[in-house]
């Protein structure tokens, strides 16, 4: 039991490095703020919810793989290798991508009720 009781200290301070080290996190981070103040302002519905908090979940998911993927490319390979930069980058390029997705989502969800909203 201690062993699993650790493991979730282990990833909370996973979490906490990925704050504190990853600039793009902090944007995240800024962001999820935002999306769930907005989204108790405007009163999302539950599906709505359930859609806004697997996206930010994807996003947050895919920083933390591509933070990890980084390290271990850093410590595999310390000097310059064009396998190591072509893993960086498509690594990213996965951040990109669900960070799209992301804000698909949050036009589909957001958009109706704000432009109601200013209108």
């Amino acid at each position: 039991m201690k062993k699993r009781i650790d493991s979730f200290g282990f990833a909370f301070r996973g979490i906490g490095e990925l704050i504190r080290t990853q600039p793009n996190a902090r944007i995240h981070l800024a962001a999820t703020v935002a999306v769930l103040a907005v989204g108790w302002y405007v009163e999302l519905s539950r599906g709505e919810w359930l859609a806004v908090i697997l996206a930010m979940g994807g996003v947050w998911a895919a920083e933390a793989f591509n933070t990890a993927l980084e390290a271990l490319t850093d410590l595999a390979s310390p000097e310059y290798h064009e396998l190591a930069r072509r893993t960086k980058d498509v690594a990213a390029g996965g951040v990109l991508l669900m960070a799209l997705a992301a804000a698909a989502v949050g036009l589909v969800v957001f958009l109706p009720r704000l432009s109601s909203f200013f209108s």
